[in-house]
């Protein structure tokens, strides 16, 4: 028996149709150095990422772990598609946020760290923020956009008025985590102070005639998210299986990690190769009150207000919501 017309007709028109796009069957993620990329160190370690995409029907995908010292490389990244997910701070997701609306859309995945970031100087003379001189310098990993910039210009705003908000901006050196350490302690190019992460912070605190002038979350008035996960709009609708995949395998990376810190201190110091911390030190660090891995963002909007004070973003946020995908939209963010 021959199929009728219609039924022929419609086979002969899916023969023409191309095939569905498949999803990339290739990842790279992009982070920064320290122990609140953690998660992302447990889920390269133990491949979770493929153990999801697995379970989701995607066979197998590779994954590419990229280590940089700032977040420019990254934004540019998660633009161009060369990168699909990054690990950056609040102010670099609400930035591309602006910038990308009306293109491929960058949006975060979720919060993955909140703690707080130390503003360390060695300068003796250095009181308050206002003591920073000409001669002074300020190492950030990337200036003006990266976190730690940003919240030396909240913090400029606060002690020299709105309008001065960029007045610390000519003091800033941008330097990866590592290598500001290496210049506080050494005053290489006249770096004196270090807006710098766990453990690096906690390494400077051994060096004598360093010292503690200020944190983050004595800026935003209270625990901080630090760390987002951002990719495109563009990348989620394209890939939605392997978007889901990484989502909840970063999921599962926190939890395992809260559910037994010091097991997860050894992976940090087996995956950072960080020969100067011990498990008890890492353990410390990740176990103390103010520091937590969550999905849950905050005080993101409070960041993304000031951003657009000052003129930073065009468009603002009408709530912390607007800045993420629907995945974390259940969660008590602000």
């Amino acid at each position: 028996m021959f199929p009728s017309r219609h039924v022929l007709s419609a086979l002969l028109l899916l023969a023409v149709l191309p095939p569905a796009a498949a999803e990339s069957p290739e990842v790279n993620v992009a982070q920064q150095y320290g122990v609140s990329f953690l998660p992302l160190m447990v889920m390269e370690r133990d491949k979770l990422v493929e153990k999801h995409a697995r379970a989701a029907g995607l066979g197998e995908v590779k994954l590419n772990w990229v280590k940089v010292a700032g977040p420019s490389v990254m934004n540019d990244g998660v633009v161009s598609g060369a990168l699909q997910f990054i690990a950056v701070g609040a102010p670099s997701l609400i930035t591309l946020w602006d910038k990308t609306k009306d293109s491929v859309g960058v949006k975060g995945v979720s919060a993955m760290t909140t703690y707080p970031l130390y503003l360390n100087v060695r300068n003796p003379n250095v009181k308050s923020i206002k003591d920073f001189s000409d001669k002074d310098k300020i190492a950030v990993p990337s200036i003006k956009v990266s976190t730690q910039a940003i919240l030396l210009q909240m913090e400029a705003a606060k002690a020299f008025g709105d309008a001065n908000y960029a007045r610390l901006d000519p003091l800033t050196v941008g330097l990866s985590h590592p290598d500001g350490l290496l210049a506080i302690t050494n005053g290489t190019s006249g770096v004196d102070a270090h807006f710098t992460s766990s453990p690096f912070h906690e390494q400077e605190m051994k060096i004598p005639g360093i010292r503690l002038l200020m944190t983050s979350y004595d800026i935003l008035g209270g625990p901080a998210t630090e760390v987002v996960i951002a990719a495109s709009t563009r990348y989620r609708e394209a890939n939605p299986k392997t978007y889901r995949a990484f989502f909840d395998a970063l999921t599962e990376a926190i939890d395992t990690i809260n559910k037994d810190k010091r097991a997860a201190a050894k992976v940090y110091l087996e995956q950072a190769k960080d020969t100067k911390d011990s498990v008890d030190d890492i353990y410390a660090m990740i176990s103390a009150s103010d520091y937590a891995y969550t999905l849950t963002p905050q005080k993101v909007y409070k960041t993304a207000e000031f951003m657009s004070k000052i003129g930073t973003i065009k468009s603002k946020p009408v709530l912390w919501k607007d800045l993420f995908f629907p995945e974390v939209h259940g969660l008590p963010g602000d």
